[in-house]
């Protein structure tokens, strides 16, 4: 079904993604589900979207014939979990295109100059500065009540991003998503 599926694309052209798909146990990345849908993203450089922790990001990419070295996945609240910076680091080093999604990720923003606009946390400020071109915000919209807080949150993403060099903050706002999927790139960058 998904193969067929995957074939018969959409009225605005192929899929170019899978996902988001969870995984709340990492040993659930080892299952022939996950393994079977990696290959396929792997194989057809499909990016994918998936909801698991750091252990499971070593897993997945583990079941891709490239062993995660083509293979496109965005992992969704980068980290969450407990991850600590240094893992995600070690972790974007090791998979050149593994992105890094930053919503709903507690430990990001730290309170800035004591006038309560969020900041980003140092070490995150730098793994941020240190791969531009490998993080991107969501929404995490996943129920319909979310939305209530969608302009909240885009506000609080834009103070953070405000802290960065802006071609950064351009990066995560929208180029990174807008690479990653062919689409123009923002005119601000």
């Amino acid at each position: 079904m998904v193969l067929a599926e995957l074939a018969r694309g959409t009225a605005a052209g192929p899929y170019q993604g899978i996902g988001e798909f969870h995984l709340y146990d990492s040993a659930n990345a080892n299952g022939p589900v996950a393994r079977k849908l990696m290959a396929l993203a792997d194989d057809k450089a499909l990016a994918v979207l998936a909801h698991v922790d750091d252990v499971a990001i070593d897993l997945l990419m583990s079941h891709t014939p490239s062993k995660g070295q083509k293979t496109r996945l965005i992992w969704a609240h980068t980290g969450i979990g407990g991850a600590s910076v240094d893992r995600v680091d070690a972790l974007m080093a090791r998979y050149p295109y593994l992105m890094g999604e930053l919503s709903y990720r507690p430990g990001l923003v730290c309170e800035g100059n004591g006038d309560g606009t969020p900041r980003l946390c140092p070490a995150w400020r730098a793994l941020l500065l240190k791969y531009p071109t490998r993080f991107l915000i969501g929404s995490d919209t996943w129920v319909n009540q979310r939305w209530l807080y969608y302009d909240g949150l885009m506000q609080a993403y834009r103070a953070w991003l405000g802290d960065l060099p802006a071609p950064v903050a351009a990066n995560i706002a929208w180029n990174n998503g807008a690479r990653m999927f062919g689409l123009p790139l923002s005119a601000t960058h």
